[in-house]
């Protein structure tokens, strides 16, 4: 993917984030995540049904990184298993760190594939996959 369509898709996410929601709603488990030392604070909200999660949604504060990073990862996570969905964040955490991954599996999120370059934005697009990896692990 070229730079100039791994731009689009992260400002297009940022400007116009899916399933940004505010309040909490029943049936949802919550988690809070944030970066110390920036503004990022998102509530991520999932609902998990039959082991499967069934919706995503999030609000809170944050910067275009994990702004677009949670819009993503909602839309790459709904339908999936705890354990596809653990796999997923996993590989996604691979990719982010330079290690080797699967690229085939990450979808969109392929556009932070350089991220681990920049040491500082790391943490802002893992922000969310931190959220909603705890929600997930308290759910087993």
């Amino acid at each position: 993917m070229d730079e100039e369509t791994k731009r689009e898709i992260i400002l297009e996410n940022y400007m116009h984030p899916d399933n940004r929601r505010d309040g909490d709603q029943e049936g949802y488990l919550k988690e809070n995540t944030n970066n110390e030392s920036c503004i990022d604070n998102l509530n991520i909200y999932v609902k998990i049904n039959n082991n499967t999660i069934e919706d995503i949604y999030f609000n809170g504060e944050a910067c275009a990184i994990s702004t677009s990073s949670v819009s993503i990862m909602i839309h790459n996570l709904i339908g999936k298993t705890i354990k596809e969905a653990l796999d997923y964040i996993d590989n996604f955490e691979k990719m982010i760190e330079g290690k080797e991954y699967d690229e085939s599996i990450l979808n969109d999120a392929i556009v932070y594939n350089e991220i681990h370059k920049q040491n500082n934005r790391k943490n802002c697009a893992y922000l969310p996959y931190r959220g909603i990896k705890k929600i997930l692990e308290k759910y087993l």
